[in-house]
């Protein structure tokens, strides 16, 4: 059973994902999901048919995510991977995401523009064509231009 958590997110959290105009079925990344909350509330506004593939690079936050997702997990609604956003890539044979999204996340809100020059590429290929990437902190996410960012 999936439940509504909403109630129980942040003011920010709420915003931010409030801002994501989830629909049903939609393939979503969240890049630097933490122990989970994001991602239990945007898996149930995908669904159905939706699916959510949350990344952190911290094994810790991976671990409390499938503690706190494990419902979703088992319904198919949700995976995990610890994983840096500059390493990420396509499992073969899995589907593209429709929107990426990262709040906090120093690789992509430009306090490691490195790590960000080698982690755009990644996440444009994680994406079907025309698909988006928003970087925040809540309700003000931006939309990352993608184009010039795509591997060859």
């Amino acid at each position: 059973m999936l439940f509504d958590v909403s109630a129980r997110l942040s003011p920010r959290l709420a915003a931010a994902v409030a801002a994501l105009s989830l629909k049903p079925g939609m393939r979503v990344l969240e890049i630097g999901c933490g122990p989970g909350a994001a991602l239990r509330e945007v898996a149930r506004r995908v669904a159905p048919g939706g699916y959510v593939l949350g990344i952190d690079r911290s094994a810790r936050a991976i671990s409390q995510a499938r503690v706190a997702c494990a419902a979703e997990i088992a319904a198919g609604l949700v995976s995990l991977r610890c994983v840096a956003v500059e390493d990420v890539t396509l499992r073969p044979k899995e589907q593209p995401f429709h929107l990426a999204f990262a709040l906090r996340v120093g690789a992509l809100d430009g306090r490691h523009p490195d790590a960000g020059a080698r982690a755009l590429p990644r996440v444009a290929a994680m994406l079907v064509r025309g698909g988006k990437l928003l970087v925040g902190d809540g309700a003000d996410l931006r939309a990352v231009p993608l184009r010039a960012a795509r591997l060859k």
